[in-house]
Formats: structure tokens, C-alpha cells, sequence
């Protein structure tokens, strides 16, 4: 029974499982294969390493790493000792990632040497020379004279054994994820080892999870959600196959090969393996369940899920400062419910819809969510005054978003508090909007943001990414929105890129398509 969870550490969680199911596969990545036993060993093995280099209960460790099994293994030995995850975007660059090192005062870095694009060796080494808490670099998956790699770090720590130190599961940190900065800000969310353990244990029944799963592990581990995965990989004792790049064709493949039950990911995944699915049949008869999250869905989308892949599909809501899970769609939901709202709050939650002045507001209309979670973070790190502008004294988190709460209890996202455009006094929620434009067939997705008109205050603009072989153009697409919405609320202006600036969790980095839009003049502003 999950029940018995309650309490434990992160660590302590991997022990657990040991005692019922030491040889069961847990984790394969394409280059290894893992029992739940070899996890164990290695985990234990690194976190007497870490100690051995002085690594103690509280320290923040770093990890810039693809999504691979030492990503794993380390979350789960730094979570033994006592110390703190510090995860980091593989695609962030010098100055990015060196102020989330100086901010959390990471003493550790494991990384590799390059990923995404990006020369992580001379990134850390330059970071290094200015920044002296950073006691060690590690390297992962290669060797270079000036640092230790992560199989010598297993060397050492297989010389000792090392006993955890006591962690008070309510009060002890178990990461510190910055937050994905989709309005430019990056936060320090202080998540503890209960706020992790408790939301996946509350996620359980409603998620419909079994011990013979296998999961599609594909989002980053460096985001909250990734991190969810792994606990949740240990918490479920189910097996993860991880995909370290999204590729359609590898995905489908995958779950053929390793006979993938449950598929978590974002609406562009699905659509794209939708399209690969169309040119080359796959056999995806093992998959049950495809949870989807990140961003709207189009219905069509949805039903061509459940048809075409053959399972039920499920939608979630979350944030990073919540420890992820606050809404579930149940599996017997119509598309349209699937599709246009994020579903009711899972068990342990609280919710309710508030105006500016943080009164609640009747059932029905748009205000700012607020809630009350197990999984509620902390604080936000090194800022209490920010800390005491999200959460009020009654533990009342307000998240930012705009929502509507129905009398069944469904919540619908409007958009972001900050994303809402005041044009000519109106007020106008991009969800809406967005939302429409997903009834087009060609349309793959669409964002809305305000920019600056000197008339109206704000002027909206529809970025929209359409299908390879589309042939409408922006007068069709101004007429196909035309009727479908009031005067005010249409687009004042469209423009068709190729991609949407995102988050790794697949989130539109608003912020940056604006400035995207205006900086390369795809409108001219008046």
C-alpha cells in the first residue's frame, strides 16, 4: 500500500522497493539496462562519494545532464545524504546558468560535455574560476585531466559504506527547480521531500497506475516534471524507458520495442507522432493511458489519440511551486472536457477562484486560481518578500493563472494573469482565442500576446504554426476567425512562424515571442 509512504524520505523510498522487488528492471535509456537492485547499489555507491568529498546534509548539488539514467542515479544519492538537487536547463548558456549556481550556492556540478548545442566543458570550467563555492565539477560520460568523472565517484564511494543523516521529511529540501521564466523571471521553488512523495501518492488511484507499467520517459529530468517521473518511477515500482531526445518516429518505435503502457507528454509530441503514425504503422497495442500536459490540446488532436493510438487519455495540470499534480481529467471524460478544461482537483486539494482583491468569486466567472496542496513548495528561495505575495497566512497559494471553475468542479485555463491583453479597455484571455484557432485544420499551434499600441494601450497578435502543406494564407486565417469571436477580441494582427519560443516543459515563453515579433518587425507597430 502507497499509505506506507507517508513519511519517508526520497532515499528512503529506493530501499523500500529493494525489499520487494530487487531484480525488477527499472530503467533502460538505450545505452543500459537497470534492475531496481543496480539502481540501489549505484545511488549508494555516489552518495558515499559525495560524502567522501565533503559533501554534506543541505549542500546543493547541480546536475546539467540529457535525460540518462545518471541523472537518476544522482537525484536519488544526493536525496540520501541529505543534500539538495539543483537541477539545470542542458540548453542554458554561460550567464544563465551561472547565476542559478551563484543564487543556490551549488558546492557540486555534474554535467557532460556537450548537449544541446552547447560547450557545457568550457561553460563550467569558465563559471568555475569566478564563482568559489564550487567545490568539484564532475564530468558524466567523458574524461578530461582537471576532474573527477562520475565512475571514479563511484570508485571512491564503493571503498566506504556511508549511513544517511536523519531528514525531517516536512522541512528538509529535496530540489531547488528554478522556475522556467515563460514572463522572463527566474525563482528558486523550494520543494520539500514530503511535497514530492505526498502529491505522487495522491496521484496514484487517479492516475490508474499498475506495478507492470512501463513509461515513456521523455520530458527533461530538469524540469519539475522530470523529477516527478523519477520519484514516481521508485514510488510505483514501474519500469522507465528513457528517450533522451523527443523524436516521433524513435517514440513510436520504442513503444513497440519495450511494450510501453503509459505515454506522458506535451500536445506537440502527440501531434507529430500522430503525423509519423499516418505514413509507417507501428504496434502500439501494449500502450493503455497517454497523459497529456504542458499546454492546451485541440480535441481533434484528443480523439485522433484515443482512436489512432488506441488509449484513453488523460489530462493534468500542475506547477513547479505546487510539486506538479493539482488537476486530473478522469479516463471517461468526453474529448471536449479533455480538451477544454484541465479536469478537478486530485485528493488532499483545495481550489478556488478569487477577483484582484483575492475575494472568491461566484462559480462560473474568470478570477486567479488559488490553492491549498501537500505540495505546496517551501518558498521561493533567497526571497521572502516574494514568498508572502504568493502564499497569504491561511496557506492560500495564488498561481497566476486565469480561470473559470464550473459547478461540477472542472477548471478551464484562460491564460496567465500576466498574459491578459487590455485592448481599448476590454479585457481579452489568449486561451480563448488560442483555442479557436485549434478548430482549423491546418493549425498546428497558436499563441495570442498584446504589444504596445499607442490607440488601444495593447493591439493582439496570433502567432500561429501551421502544417508543412498548408496553403491558406493570413487573410484566410483572418477570416476564419472573423465570425467566431466579438469584434474586440479578434487579432489585430497574424503572423506565421515556423516554431513557438518554449519552456522545456513545452510552455510558450510569451515574453520572447514578443519580442521575437518585434524585434524581427513581422508587424509594424502604431
Amino acid at each position: 500500500m502507497l499509505s506506507s509512504c507517508y513519511g519517508l524520505s526520497i532515499g528512503e523510498l529506493l530501499e523500500r522497493v529493494n525489499e520487494s522487488s530487487p531484480e525488477k528492471e527499472a530503467v533502460y535509456d538505450g545505452v543500459r539496462r537497470l534492475s531496481y537492485k543496480d539502481l540501489l547499489n549505484e545511488s549508494n555507491n555516489l552518495a558515499s562519494g559525495l560524502a567522501q568529498i565533503g559533501i554534506q546534509k543541505g549542500d546543493r548539488v547541480a546536475i546539467c545532464l540529457p535525460t540518462w539514467y545518471e541523472f537518476i542515479t544522482i537525484v536519488f544519492a544526493v536525496a540520501k545524504i541529505g543534500a539538495v538537487v539543483v537541477p539545470l536547463n542542458t540548453r542554458y548558456r554561460e550567464n544563465e546558468a551561472e547565476y542559478i549556481l551563484k543564487d543556490s550556492g551549488a558546492k557540486v556540478v555534474f554535467f557532460t560535455e556537450t548537449a544541446d548545442k552547447v560547450n557545457h566543458l568550457a561553460q563550467f570550467l569558465s563559471i568555475k574560476k569566478r564563482n568559489p563555492a564550487i567545490q568539484q565539477l564532475i564530468s558524466v560520460r567523458f574524461e578530461h585531466e582537471e576532474l573527477m568523472s562520475y565512475q571514479e565517484m563511484l570508485e571512491i564511494g564503493n571503498s566506504l559504506k556511508y549511513s544517511s543523516p536523519s531528514i525531517n521529511v516536512k522541512e528538509d529540501l529535496f530540489c531547488i527547480v528554478y522556475t522556467s521564466g515563460t514572463t522572463g523571471t527566474q525563482k528558486g521553488v523550494m520543494i520539500t521531500h514530503d511535497n514530492m512523495l505526498t502529491v505522487g501518492i495522491n496521484s496514484y488511484e487517479v492516475n490508474d497506475m499498475q506495478k507492470d507499467d512501463v513509461i515513456l520517459h521523455v520530458a527533461p529530468y530538469f524540469h519539475v516534471m522530470g523529477l516527478g517521473a523519477i520519484v514516481r518511477l521508485v514510488l510505483y515500482e514501474v519500469k522507465a524507458v528513457i528517450l533522451e531526445t523527443f523524436n516521433a518516429k524513435k517514440v513510436l518505435q520504442l513503444i513497440e520495442q519495450e511494450k510501453i503502457t503509459v505515454h506522458v507528454g506535451v500536445p506537440s509530441m502527440y501531434i507529430l507522432e500522430l503525423k509519423e503514425l499516418t505514413a509507417h504503422p507501428y504496434d502500439l497495442t501494449s500502450l493503455r493511458k497517454a497523459f497529456i500536459a504542458g499546454a492546451p490540446c485541440p480535441v481533434e488532436t484528443i480523439r485522433r489519440v484515443k482512436k489512432e493510438m488506441n488509449c484513453v487519455v488523460q489530462n493534468s495540470y500542475g506547477m513547479t511551486e505546487t510539486s506538479l499534480g493539482l488537476t486530473y481529467t478522469n479516463f471517461d471524460d468526453d474529448d471536449i472536457v479533455h480538451a477544454e478544461t484541465v479536469g478537478k482537483a486530485i485528493p488532499g486539494v483545495e481550489l478556488k477562484v478569487v477577483n484582484d482583491s483575492r475575494r472568491e468569486v461566484p462559480i462560473g466567472d474568470i478570477g486567479e486560481l488559488a490553492c491549498k496542496t501537500p505540495g505546496l513548495m517551501k518558498g521561493y528561495y533567497n526571497l521572502p518578500d516574494k514568498t508572502k505575495e504568493a502564499i497569504d497566512e491561511d496557506g492560500w497559494f495564488y498561481t497566476g493563472d486565469l480561470v473559470s471553475i464550473n459547478k461540477d468542479g472542472y477548471v478551464k485555463i484562460v491564460g496567465r494573469k500576466k498574459d491578459m491583453i487590455i485592448r481599448g479597455g476590454y479585457n481579452i484571455y489568449p486561451t480563448e482565442i488560442e483555442e479557436l484557432f485549434y478548430l482549423h485544420p491546418s493549425i498546428i499551434e497558436a499563441a495570442i500576446v498584446g504589444l504596445p499600441n499607442t490607440v488601444l494601450g495593447e493591439a493582439s497578435c496570433a502567432a500561429l504554426v501551421v502544417k508543412e502543406n498548408s496553403k491558406e494564407t493570413i487573410e484566410d486565417f483572418e477570416r476564419f476567425i472573423k465570425d467566431k469571436i466579438a469584434d474586440y477580441k479578434k487579432p489585430d494582427h497574424i503572423v506565421l512562424l515556423k516554431e513557438l519560443p518554449k519552456t522545456a516543459s513545452g510552455k510558450v515563453k510569451k515574453h520572447v515571442l514578443k519580442e521575437q515579433i518585434v524585434n524581427e518587425r513581422f508587424i509594424t507597430l502604431r
